[in-house]
């Protein structure tokens, strides 16, 4: 599926292409498999604060 996410708080975009190095979020993973605690790696938001794109 491939769905980008953005943060409403803060605009970062998480892109499961990419993944997210920086909270040990492997490339490939799609945001509804991330864990629930997952934060923002810029703002610190809530991952029910963010919106597909």
């Amino acid at each position: 599926m491939n769905e980008k996410m953005k943060c409403k708080v803060c605009g970062y975009i998480y892109d499961p292409e990419k993944g997210e190095p920086r909270a040990n979020v492997e490339p490939g993973t799609e945001f509804e498999d991330i864990s629930d605690d997952f934060r923002c790696p810029v703002c610190g938001a809530l991952k029910k604060m963010f919106l597909s794109l």
